[in-house]
Parts: C-alpha cells; structure tokens; sequence
C-alpha cells in the first residue's frame, strides 16, 4: 500500500492558527514570532555545499527529536514536494515564499501536528524557527519559542557574537533574530480612509505593514500584518512589549471607527455586509481577491453582531481554503485559473450553506 502523502494529514485537519476563539478574536486574527539561527562553524546557506547542508538537516533533525512539542512531527525535504505540496504549506503559513520556491537538497521543514510550530531547514539562515496561534499572545508566544529554541540548543550551537548577537544571512535579522507579527482584519479603518495614516504612522516607528503573505503581497480582506524591522540592539522582550502597544493602538482605532459606522451608517453597512453574503452564497465564479474582499465584510457583520447566519470559524477557515493551493489540493490535481474560481465560489456556497458540498449545474449532470 502506498504511504499517505504527509501534506495530506495536514489538508484533513483545520488551521488551528486561524480559529476565532483567540485574545481579541474579532479584530486580531493571528500572532507568529519567527528566530532566524545559523549553526557555528558551518557557511550559511548560501555559501554552503550539499554537504554542508546535508550535515545541518542531521544536526538539527537530531536536536528536534529532543523538542517534547515537535514529537510525532511531519518531517519533509522540500525536494520530494510536489509544487502544489509546497503551495500549500504556503498558504498555511508553515514556510516562506523563498522556501517554497527552492528545492535544494538538505532544504526541509518540520511541522508539529497541531501546526502551532515549524522549523525551516536551509532556508536564508540554517534554521528559522517559528510558532503561531490565534488571537493577541505576543507574551505567550514567546515564552513557547524561547523554550524550544532552549531545547534546540541542548544539542546545537549557534553562531553568536557577544558584540552583534545571533548572526544572519541578512543584516536586518542580526542581534535578537527575532521577527514577531499580528494579523490584524481592519474594514474600519479602511472604510473611514485612516488606514494610510496609521500605516505611515507605524511605518515611521520602525515597524512594517504587509499584506496576509507578508512582504510583497496585497492586503485583500482588509488583512494587515504587523511586525518589528529592527532586531539589533534591543531585548526580545522590548520588541514584543513595543510590538504588542502598538497592537493595542491600533484595535482600539479599529473599534472606534466600527463604532462610528455603526453609529452614523448603519444602512450602509447592513447593505454592504448583505451583499456580499449574496454574492458568496450565489456567485459561481470567485475570483480571489473578490472572495476576500466579501469575506472580509461578513466576518465584520458577525463582529458587529449585524449578521448571525455564519460563523466566524467558518470565515476563518476560508481564508486558507479558497487559496489556490487548497483549492487544487481539494480537488486533488492541478487547476487551471478559470477553474479554480469555479472551484472557490463552490466551496463558499458549500461553507455557507452547511452542506458538505455543492457542485453547479454543469457538474452535476
């Protein structure tokens, strides 16, 4: 019998980062910190031979085995993927764009069952380590990496200097190596026009603003993340603690500009959260960026207590279920564009509707 594809364990269960019963669940969708690590006495990757990379796969596969959290964990080379398989951890956020686009040998990743942690192997640095949950837990979060990368250095030694810090490929990750993050759902600012403002704003105290993959992608759904630029010459701690303030900043400015929508237009957003729920229930072509946009409008109607028909659960998980990779990996092949935004608008009735699936006529007959 042929072994089940471990991506496949993934696809069967939910995003466990993305569930809506997080600290701040209606405006804070998600929390991630990453560490970028580089192991003493070995050339980084980019630098570094297949041996080189070979010998750091083993180290680290033999520190992770020493990481409680990480037992039972999928351990794949990013080589034996298949391009849609690479996709999708992807879209789960388990690895990087650059990871997802090499398939060198000793490239890997290891994910925890639970997902709420994976270890990139031979990405930029020797190891990126990173952890995720739903909701506002900077401070939580932290605790749970520092611990693991305390395991991992039971077994591993990282390049440091006492002048410098932890040493990276890239300059900006030299010192702490840390990069934390929240994804924010902002309809509120973005429809009271502020969303320029507070992005210039945060932008200018040395954070950045990126879209829901990060650097380079759109911010479709009105899906903001924010993160630390600067990891040199400051503590973890005072990065996570000035992280988390602004945060706290911004989702009170999100829920004053709620607030004065509900307030001053509240035809306007009935309607607007209305439609949208029409055209997800009944469209038969999505376009991506048309789904995220409607979707984002519903989770906003559920957070104002305006729509009770779905969810926020429901929402969420369509946020990663109408991704091309999820899509294709649904569908168990490769979709060609048009296809796929049949397949998104099904998967949206479907969702929406409470049944298990629903096809178009076409399909059907």
């Amino acid at each position: 019998m042929k072994a089940k594809n471990p991506i496949d364990q993934l696809a069967d269960q939910p995003v466990q980062w993305l569930s809506d019963d997080g600290p701040d669940a209606g405006i804070t969708v998600s929390t991630r910190i990453r560490l970028a690590r580089n192991l003493a006495g070995i050339p980084f990757p980019t630098k570094a031979n297949t041996r080189h990379r070979q010998a750091v796969l083993q180290m680290v596969r033999e520190a992770v085995a020493g990481v409680p959290l990480m037992d039972g964990c999928i351990d794949v080379k990013m080589s034996s993927l298949a391009e849609l398989d690479r996709v999708f951890l992807l879209e789960r956020h388990l690895i990087s764009r650059e990871h997802c686009s090499t398939r060198k040998t000793g490239n890997s990743v290891f994910v925890a069952r639970g997902e709420n942690c994976s270890i990139m192997v031979n990405e930029e640095d020797h190891l990126r380590l990173q952890v995720m949950t739903a909701g506002m837990q900077l401070e939580q979060l932290w605790q749970l990496v520092d611990h693991v990368d305390s395991l991992l250095t039971e077994r591993l030694q990282y390049a440091y200097s006492e002048d410098l810090g932890f040493l990276t490929a890239c300059p900006t990750n030299v010192g702490t190596g840390i990069r934390a993050s929240v994804m924010l759902h902002l309809p509120g600012l973005v429809f009271a026009n502020q969303i320029e403002a507070i992005t210039q704003a945060v932008h200018t105290i040395g954070f950045a603003v990126r879209g829901l993959y990060g650097e380079g992608s759109d911010t479709d759904g009105n899906l903001f993340q924010i993160s630390n630029q600067s990891t040199l010459g400051e503590s973890e701690i005072y990065i996570i603690e000035k992280l988390e303030k602004i945060i706290r900043q911004i989702v009170e400015h999100e829920r004053n500009a709620r607030q004065v929508l509900l307030e001053r237009k509240p035809k306007y957003l009935y309607d607007h959260i209305g439609r949208a729920y029409g055209i997800l229930r009944h469209a038969y072509i999505l376009e991506s960026s048309e789904a995220l946009r409607q979707l984002s409008a519903l989770r906003l109607g559920i957070d104002l207590r305006m729509f009770s028909s779905v969810d926020a659960h429901t929402i969420n998980e369509l946020l990663v279920m109408i991704q091309p990779g999820h899509l294709q990996k649904i569908h168990n092949r490769t979709l060609d564009e048009n296809e796929r935004d049949i397949a998104r608008a099904d998967i949206v009735r479907s969702r929406l509707s409470g049944s298990k699936r629903e096809t178009t006529d076409e399909q059907s007959h």
